[in-house]
């Protein structure tokens, strides 16, 4: 975070905790989530001093009372930074927030508040989790897949239609600065498209 910051990287959303990591064991998943609330509550004054705004996306619903406090502490100290903006998909699946939206904009036609014709992509990402981020950094430029993955992982499907993917073998606590600035170094040498032809 604090290399984006710097090299004026604008928006940064990590991969905090998936719907699916639910099903992992109960004491992985309390220390994940004492894990999450300890890192949030001591990088907080970094956080507001170095200007990176916080937002956090995903269905809060499971979340313990000890973490959702700590998030919304860090959503209050930051919401006037402007420098970063730091997304957390926290209890997040993007299949799950898209059918979410399209139950909201059924809804929304049954009752009469919407005409189906009226639904547009912009209109279903105003219904997506990241619409809480300005229009012009919902979709990653590039996601940096690590541990030698090379799936998405149900992450923000619908915002990365036309995101570059860059795949490393070195593990998340691992990578730093020199892996960041070689992934920015090959993002920075495409020629991004979007399905246009040059």
């Amino acid at each position: 975070v604090r290399c984006c910051g710097v090299w004026g990287v604008p928006a940064v959303t990590v991969y905090a905790f998936s719907q699916e990591n639910w099903s992992r064991s109960r004491d992985e998943v309390q220390n994940l989530m004492a894990l999450l609330e300890r890192t949030l509550r001591e990088e907080l004054p970094v956080l507001v001093e170095e200007g990176v705004r916080v937002s956090v996306m995903g269905d809060m619903g499971q979340i313990n009372s000890a973490l959702r406090d700590a998030i919304e502490k860090a959503v209050e100290a930051t919401a006037g930074n402007d420098k970063l903006r730091l997304s957390v998909a926290l209890s997040y699946g993007a299949r799950q927030d898209i059918v979410a939206a399209t139950r909201l904009l059924a809804t929304k036609a049954a009752a009469g508040l919407l005409d189906p014709d009226d639904i547009s992509e912009e209109v279903i990402a105003e219904h997506l989790s990241s619409r809480l981020l300005p229009a012009k950094i919902r979709e990653p430029d590039l996601l940096i897949r690590t541990s030698g993955e090379q799936r998405l992982s149900n992450f923000l499907l619908w915002e990365m239609a036309y995101t570059e993917l860059y795949f490393t073998e070195k593990m998340w606590p691992e990578f730093g600065e020199t892996e960041l600035r070689s992934a920015l170094h090959t993002y920075a040498k495409r020629n991004r498209r979007f399905g246009h032809r040059l």
